[in-house]
């Protein structure tokens, strides 16, 4: 066998089934052993109880009833007797109670008795004799008695010799009677050894073929298995050159087969991947090198950041100060209107300054990680609705917010910011022929708020539902819509550095409806709805207005 290639596991005895195969056949053996021994233990048990049966429903039983009828005999002598010498009516009533006994135990114990032959025909021949024993001498002494005739002395004699030989029948049917018995405690015995017999050897077979069981899972799966176990061991160590070759079921040679086509992978893929080797540290090197050079980029572009946006708002200062004094030294001649611009050129210019500001805080907040504060998500609401205010205000757009915003951890700049792209594009993207109105709504489930912004304009293809929040991605020409593409593409970045996500709900049939989701304070209570009612409907909106009024 040469090296790095072996034959295919050979197939010997075990091999012809399978793991699964051979615990079936084991198993089924055992259950065809176990129903079989479930039978015999049957019948063992069924025979145990009829001879438990005879003994205490039948034999015992009659013998006791057998003794009353010996005593009811008695009884009746005993009282012939008696009335023979006194004369006496009293005598006579064990007599009579006696002939009832004597048929009412009779009776019983011959029907008891009726699948023994023996203990019956001592039973027939004992009631027989005491039948003659009344006809013959129990009677006729009772009649004389009756008819005041004098007993012979000889007849009380007479009566006690056939008496004794009704005992004597008796004490028969008794000794057939135990005969009876200790067979039946015989059989009784013999049925309950071969019964324990019987469980004993069901014991064996169930530890024989747990031992059998052992035994063959150790030698078709314990063996192999170990044997795959040190091959594997060896090749791990670092002799990939080792074959794997294992015999066994087909099972566990299908996986030494498997592990060995790995191992020959893995001997091909070896050198391959040590040639990558070099040139991978050859490009580490180089990313190593243009990291460096991002760094230091982008710490330049920092500085220029920073150094443009002060240079940006010197004009800016310069606008809002000759403005105030324009006012201040010319303001008697102005009339409202015209006061009206200059304050309106005060505002731009300072919330220009602002947002410069804003802008350059807002570039920093993904690279190096702006602080974030708890803050009431309303107040950004509130700003960007007053930036929007001259486009509301020219669209005649209403927006509702429905409910109260909550308190969230963020950055009132960028969140001002997502707020302005959303409800700007609800105004710039209206529909012709619709008035346009803007519903934003918020609701909280779990650890996380859930808000959507939803408008009757245009609306989104929903095959461009990823696209619009793509950078620089635009459905429309700039004749169409005006701006640069940023807008959605600058909500995700800001949900996303808030540790929420956003998309677009395609379920409204009309315009677009965009929800994102931020996370909840913790010891913010949780609302009762469900993101699956967003939008939330309220008793009454915080506010429903034009856009002019929704300041």
């Amino acid at each position: 066998m040469t090296q790095g290639h072996s034959a295919p596991p050979r197939a010997g005895r075990t091999g012809r089934l399978s793991v699964q195969g051979w615990m079936n056949l084991v198993l089924g053996i055992l259950g065809v052993l176990l129903v079989l021994a479930a039978v015999l233990v049957a019948a063992q048990i069924s025979r145990t109880n009829d001879r438990t049966s005879d003994l205490v429903d039948r034999i015992q039983p009659a013998r006791s009833a057998s003794f009353r009828l010996q005593k009811a005999l008695l009884d009746q002598e005993t009282a012939v007797r008696g009335y023979a010498l006194t004369g006496d009516e009293s005598f006579l009533a064990p007599y009579t109670q006696g002939q009832k006994d004597e048929k009412r135990y009779g009776d019983g114990a011959a029907g008891l008795l009726a699948q023994y032959p023996k203990p019956v025909a001592d039973l027939k021949d004992l009631r027989a004799a005491a039948a003659r024993w009344r006809a013959g001498t129990a009677e006729p002494v009772i009649d004389r008695v009756r008819d005041g005739a004098p007993v012979p002395s000889g007849t009380l004699d007479s009566s006690k010799t056939e008496f004794d030989h009704i005992r004597e029948l008796f004490d028969v049917q008794i000794a057939h009677l135990d005969e009876v018995r200790e067979k039946a405690n015989d059989e009784l015995d013999a049925a309950k050894r071969l019964r324990d017999g019987t469980f004993l050897g069901i014991l064996v077979v169930l530890f024989a073929g747990g031992g059998v069981l052992a035994v063959l899972l150790r030698r078709i799966v314990g063996r192999p298995l170990t044997s795959l176990e040190r091959d594997a061991q060896l090749v791990r160590a670092g002799d990939f050159e080792r074959p794997i070759d294992i015999d066994g079921p087909s099972d566990v040679r299908a996986l030494g087969l498997a592990v060995e086509d790995m191992r020959r992978k893995i001997v091909a893929e070896l050198s391959e991947s040590r040639s990558r080797e070099a040139l991978l540290a050859e490009r580490t090197a180089e990313l190593d090198a243009q990291t460096n050079e991002l760094q230091r980029s982008n710490a330049e572009l920092e500085q220029f950041a920073y150094v443009a946006s002060h240079d940006l708002q010197e004009p800016l200062r310069k606008v809002a100060s000759f403005c105030q004094l324009l006012e201040k030294r010319y303001g008697d001649q102005l009339d409202g209107r015209g006061k009206q611009y200059i304050d309106f050129a005060v505002d731009g210019a300072k919330r220009m300054q602002v947002l410069i500001n804003d802008l350059l805080a807002f570039s920093r907040v993904g690279r190096m990680g702006g602080d974030l504060v708890e803050m009431p998500l309303g107040e950004t609401l509130d700003r960007a609705l007053s930036d929007l205010e001259v486009p509301i205000e020219e669209a005649g757009a209403a927006v509702e917010i429905e409910g109260e915003l909550p308190r969230v951890l963020g950055d009132r700049t960028t969140l001002t910011m997502l707020w302005q792209n959303l409800l700007g594009n609800a105004v710039k993207f209206r529909h012709p022929e619709r008035t346009p109105h803007v519903r934003v709504t918020s609701v909280r489930e779990g650890d996380r708020w859930h808000f959507s912004v939803t408008d009757n304009g245009i609306g989104v293809p929903e095959e461009f539902g990823e696209k619009v929040f793509v950078i620089f991605q635009r459905l429309h020409s700039r004749e169409e819509y005006g701006g640069t593409g940023i807008g959605l593409a600058l909500c995700r970045k800001i949900v996303e550095h808030h540790g929420g996500q956003i998309g677009l709900d395609h379920s409204v049939t009309e315009g677009a409806r965009v929800r994102f989701t931020l996370p909840a304070l913790p010891d913010s209570p949780p609302a009762d709805e469900s993101p699956a009612d967003i939008p939330a409907q309220s008793p009454e909106p915080q506010s429903s207005a034009p856009l002019g009024a929704a300041k």
